[in-house]
């Protein structure tokens, strides 16, 4: 039973320390909206999401009043549209046709973001997944709440580097298709190494096929209430603080099992995971990088930030992991720059480059996130920061994803205002010795020899 004291201190977390349910994501499988035609594949997508998640925003709504909790977000993910149009689609503009019913179905239904525009491409690209890969600037363009993703590589199977080529082409149209925008087209596509089926978090949100016909997936975020916590135990030892951590983020996904509960009862559809990351924003005290500080460093990017954001994951997955029925998606800690004003600050002291950033991302929860670079930083670097980045995932056997915005017209010593959660960013410095020829080679990079386990 949770008695009045802990009813008291959900309260305080809310209202004083910025809790709240990031998103309640509905996926929903499309397999059975396949036709060899395009205009029938359209009508299937549209009447089936329409359908399922016609109640959603109002459910969301409906326990956010009822349980006094903020819900940020509702939000649909998708069967990866590589998938669905690959008997009807016969060019990259026949993909971005699909694009537009998605952004039609998501206004319909009033969610803030669609997930799915994707290509699971770790070992090798299809002619319809390499046309629907292409058709990314011109969808994103085009769209407002359609999100796209990409995952070029994996433990089990390595990395295509031709996808990788491939996108650091597709970033940079993204950015020039979008720079009426600030290249704002870049902040929904993300390129995965082992992405997960169940992540609810945009923009690399999709329905796996591993999943059922519709699930609820539910996003928690604490960033402000593990930094009050931890400043109660400010300068004891290692164990004491990780034990502070554990039982905040316990406390943080009870909230969250909570939601997907009610979510799940309500909207009679399956209750997935609760991924239990600590999402940061730009509001003041909701900050990863401010909880790093907290624990000692003078500045995110300091020597010991590394170990600091290491044990940070840890102990939040450990305290989350008894909290609910089923934990997965990302679940750790995430370090996007332009959604975290500590980061942003971090960037503008000079105290955190890409390179300290790339360090981090072996021990945090994704990868480079939301990282602003100078636009006119060559194709071939931005898929040298892509493989960088899936090699560390596909070596640890983790979730790593670029997520970079080169925008168009600015460079270093500029910043971009991306608005709303998307936030604001300096431009960041981008190592200006080229890869160009290490990217040309093509094929793929083998899987790591402990990836061979049966």
């Amino acid at each position: 039973m949770i008695n009045i004291f802990e009813v008291n201190e959900t309260n305080k977390m809310i209202d004083q320390e910025n809790l709240d349910v990031r998103t309640i994501t509905m996926g929903i499988s499309l397999l059975d909206c396949i036709d060899a035609n395009l205009d029938r594949t359209n009508e299937n997508i549209y009447e089936k999401i329409t359908r399922k998640a016609q109640r959603l925003v109002a459910v969301g709504e409906e326990i956010s009043r009822e349980y006094g909790i903020p819900i940020v977000n509702k939000r649909i993910s998708v069967t990866p549209i590589a998938l669905v149009g690959s008997s009807c689609c016969h060019n990259s503009s026949d993909f971005v046709t699909i694009a537009r019913t998605l952004e039609r179905a998501a206004s319909c239904v009033g969610v803030n973001f669609l997930g799915g525009y994707s290509a699971l491409v770790s070992k090798g690209m299809t002619q319809a997944e390499e046309m629907m890969i292409r058709s990314i600037p011109e969808a994103l363009a085009s769209t407002e709440h359609v999100c796209s993703s990409v995952n070029v590589g994996s433990t089990r199977t390595g990395i295509d580097m031709d996808a990788v080529r491939l996108l650091g082409e597709i970033i940079l149209e993204t950015a020039k298709a979008t720079r009426h925008q600030d290249s704002l087209g870049c902040a929904k596509l993300v390129v995965f190494c082992n992405a997960p089926d169940d992540n609810p978090f945009m923009a690399g949100a999709f329905h796996g096929v591993t999943e059922s016909d519709t699930v609820i997936n539910v996003g928690v975020s604490g960033p402000g209430v593990v930094k009050t916590t931890i400043e109660q135990v400010r300068g004891q030892d290692f164990q004491t603080l990780c034990e502070t951590i554990k039982k905040t983020a316990f406390k943080v996904t009870r909230v969250g099992q909570l939601v997907a509960e009610e979510a799940s009862r309500r909207l009679k559809v399956p209750f997935g995971i609760v991924d239990l990351s600590l999402a940061p924003t730009p509001a003041i005290g909701d900050s990863v990088a401010e909880i790093l500080e907290e624990i000692g460093l003078e500045r995110a990017g300091a020597p010991g930030t590394t170990a600091a954001l290491a044990l940070l994951n840890d102990s939040v997955k450990k305290g989350g992991v008894m909290a609910s029925a089923s934990v997965g998606g990302l679940s750790g800690a995430f370090i996007p720059v332009s959604e975290d004003q500590g980061m942003i600050d971090a960037v503008s002291a000079g105290a955190l480059s890409l390179e300290k950033l790339e360090a981090m991302t072996c021990v945090c929860s994704v990868g480079l996130d939301m990282i602003a670079i100078p636009g006119d930083t060559p194709a071939s670097t931005i898929s040298g920061i892509i493989a960088d980045e899936a090699a560390i995932g596909m070596i640890n056997a983790k979730t790593t994803a670029v997520r970079v915005i080169p925008v168009i017209g600015k460079g270093v010593g500029d910043s971009v205002e991306f608005g709303g959660l998307l936030g604001h960013a300096p431009i960041i410095p981008v190592n200006r010795f080229s890869c160009e020829a290490f990217v040309a080679r093509g094929g793929r990079i083998p899987a790591p020899i402990h990836s061979f386990k049966n």
